[in-house]
């Protein structure tokens, strides 16, 4: 437990080391890291025998039932319901204001500038989702109020999930006053936008997809409230990791100016200085195995837990029913067997002919599965646009003395990063 709690990320990645099954003592609960891709394969696949518990139940304080924490018949059923909503059809039209979004934040950009890419990016991908969510967006006011109160909540939802008890969330201190408070508010600013969209008409947006969704057997429709739990979800999803995976690859980029080099060249050649479209994307290999790599080393979601729904067996164990069991992209990610040289930034591991080499499973940004991230098409697209729209007009170096500390919170965040901006 101490060494979870103070290292966790450099702990994960030292257990591959220990077997492909490794035993845990939390305190006094027993728990099994599967460090291995075959097993967390079958942890990820077999929904009857490996459930969600535990860290979901938390996070049920901000998205309430919706598909990321939702389990059994009813994540079924939402899934099915929500799929749709993620077509390659309904990426592109989502996608179209991306660039544009981009190029008004960087137009505010002066050479020799000196930003914080990680504070930048969450506010750009804050924007960006509340326009894919809600058409016209939020004004700029709400917007921060809106990524101010969901950074609140997210640091709380993790501070209570590492937390050896619950009862300490339980106390009126001011940390739980803001948290409560953060709660509730984001959630009433996502409430009054849904109020406005069904006395307002239609659009072409992800909110209209989600009024208009039903059940293509039963017909049976989102309720108000799985709407609202939905709308918070993807708010959430697709700002704040996707803003984390934009930070690390620009800074990786600016610590290695020849993979950046490539990646200027990419997208001079592709884009001959218009603004790139979801059509471009197959065009430019390097930007996605540069967006690839950070996902790599720097996994959004750096670890998830199940619980056995029966006595299950799990490689060389027969596990109780009960028992908790971790998976960490981190640990798969970072482990030599899977990944020669796992701490080096290198993007041509990407190339299709060494990336045809990983092992089945071993690369888990998104997970798998049913409960594999059902945004992640969308998440990789916005990020590729990002990153092209910047790279078409900017260099960004590390400011000196920089150094990345990746923090793992609710999710793997870059913490502050400042760069330095160069025209090219």
């Amino acid at each position: 437990m101490p060494a979870l709690w103070r290292r966790p990320l450099e702990f994960l990645a030292s257990l591959p080391a220990h077997g492909d099954l490794v035993e845990l003592r939390l305190g006094p609960t027993r728990a099994y890291l599967a460090a291995h891709p075959e097993l967390v394969r079958n942890v990820l696949l077999d929904t009857r025998a490996f459930e969600k518990g535990g860290v979901f139940d938390k996070a049920r304080q901000l998205l309430g039932n919706s598909l990321s924490v939702s389990r059994g018949e009813e994540h079924r059923f939402q899934r099915r319901l929500l799929q749709p909503a993620f077509h390659p059809t309904k990426i592109a039209a989502y996608t179209t204001a991306v660039a544009d979004d981009t190029r008004a934040v960087t137009d505010t950009w002066r050479a020799g500038q000196t930003l914080d890419v990680s504070d930048v990016m969450h506010a750009l991908l804050m924007r960006i989702a509340a326009r894919t969510l809600f058409s016209a967006g939020l004004d700029d006011a709400t917007i921060e109020e809106a990524r101010q109160c969901l950074r609140t909540v997210s640091h709380g939802i993790y501070r209570r999930t590492v937390a050896p008890l619950g009862i300490l969330e339980k106390l009126p201190t001011p940390g739980n006053r803001a948290y409560d408070r953060a709660n509730a508010r984001l959630r009433r600013i996502v409430a009054e936008m849904i109020d406005r969209r069904r006395s307002g008409g239609d659009a072409d947006d992800m909110l209209s997809t989600l009024l208009r969704a039903e059940h293509p057997e039963t017909g049976e429709r989102l309720d108000e409230g799985q709407v609202l739990d939905q709308v918070v979800t993807f708010l959430v999803a697709g700002s704040e990791t996707t803003a984390s995976t934009l930070a690390f690859v620009f800074h990786l980029m600016g610590t290695l100016p020849e993979v950046e080099a490539r990646v200027h060249a990419e997208v001079d050649g592709v884009l001959a200085g218009r603004a790139p479209a979801y059509d471009d994307l197959p065009l430019l290999p390097c930007t996605r195995n540069v967006i690839t790599e950070a996902l790599r080393l720097h996994p959004p979601s750096w670890m998830a837990m199940r619980v056995t729904a029966r006595d299950v067996e799990l490689g060389p164990r027969t596990l109780p029913a009960r028992t908790m069991v971790l998976y960490s992209a981190y640990a798969l990610h970072h482990n030599p067997e899977l990944f020669p040289d796992p701490e080096t930034f290198d993007p041509d591991r990407w190339t299709p002919e060494r990336a045809a080499r990983v092992p089945r499973g071993a690369l888990l940004p998104f997970g798998a599965g049913s409960h594999k991230c059902i945004g992640d098409v969308l998440a990789l697209t916005e990020t590729a646009l990002v990153v092209a729209t910047v790279a078409a007009r900017w260099r960004l170096r590390p400011a000196p003395g920089t150094r990345l500390r990746p923090q793992p919170k609710a999710t793997l965040e870059p913490g502050p990063l400042p760069m330095v901006l160069e025209r090219r």
